[in-house]
């Protein structure tokens, strides 16, 4: 069996990086899980991981006659990490379509791969990584205009036949209407409120450290929600060759078109 799922946000700064490692973990206690750095542009998931200093990434996979894609692959946390490199000139030289190849290749191997996206859908190589995804789990911050991001990412997801697995809001205060974007996300959204990650000094130090944060911060409450979100979200049990054959197969996407907002 094996499922792939995109972890998109529509904007940068919602914290999808810590939140594509905390699930990644979380899963990895029942699923052999694999995570793929797939923000070719921004990557930082190497550094999150504690990967800045290895010498093969997934830029290097994704040249023309570049690495195979198992010398980028390593064993952290319970998981396989493929992590992307930050170098502008390597980014230039990758050809983001290869990714593709890369994904059917995994997927041979594993129950769950998880794609961390690019923070926005501005061009083929940010959208690819929800058009290879069988689901896209949405993260958001706890505001209206957020919505509207995570919408334009469900319905450009919708348009390749990739189903939305569920909203995850993140950086949840005390103040935060939750009430209020519940009731607009539960009529706007196919997929289900996962859950909501408080804002914590816990994150924030597990981000300055260079760690995920089940290792940083393992007993913190958002560590605990985390936890609570990954044992909600259902691993459907697909075929590995189909999922491969799809996957190399995939049309590669067009940016998306804006497609207006959620009314206040």
């Amino acid at each position: 069996m094996v499922e792939a799922f995109a972890v998109a946000s529509g904007k940068g700064g919602t914290g999808k990086t810590t939140s594509t490692l905390a699930l990644g973990m979380a899963l990895a206690e029942e699923h052999d899980v694999t995570v793929v750095d797939a923000d070719m542009g921004m990557a930082n998931l190497l550094f999150h991981a504690g990967l800045a200093d290895v010498e093969t990434t997934l830029h290097d996979v994704l040249v023309e006659g570049g690495a195979p894609v198992e010398a980028a692959v390593y064993e952290r946390h319970g998981m396989s990490v493929v992590p992307c490199g930050t170098n502008l000139a390597d980014f230039e030289a990758a050809d983001p379509a290869r990714l593709r190849e890369v994904v059917a290749t995994l997927a041979a191997d594993t129950d769950v791969l998880l794609l961390d996206s690019a923070a926005t859908l501005s061009s083929r190589a940010a959208v690819l990584p929800v058009v290879l995804a069988d689901r896209v789990v949405v993260v958001l911050e706890p505001t209206i205009p957020a919505l509207s991001d995570g919408l334009k990412v469900q319905e450009y997801a919708s348009s390749y036949g990739t189903d939305t697995a569920g909203i995850l809001f993140n950086k949840v205060t005390a103040d935060s209407e939750l009430g209020r974007l519940h009731e607009r996300a539960e009529r706007y959204f196919d997929g289900p409120i996962l859950g909501s990650i408080p804002e914590s000094a816990a994150v924030r130090n597990a981000r300055d450290a260079g760690k995920p944060l089940l290792v940083a911060a393992p007993g913190s409450s958002a560590a605990a929600t985390y936890g609570n979100v990954a044992a909600s979200v259902s691993i459907h049990d697909h075929d590995p060759e189909a999922l491969a054959n799809r996957t190399v197969s995939a049309i590669q996407p067009d940016p998306p078109v804006d497609s207006g907002q959620i009314p206040r």
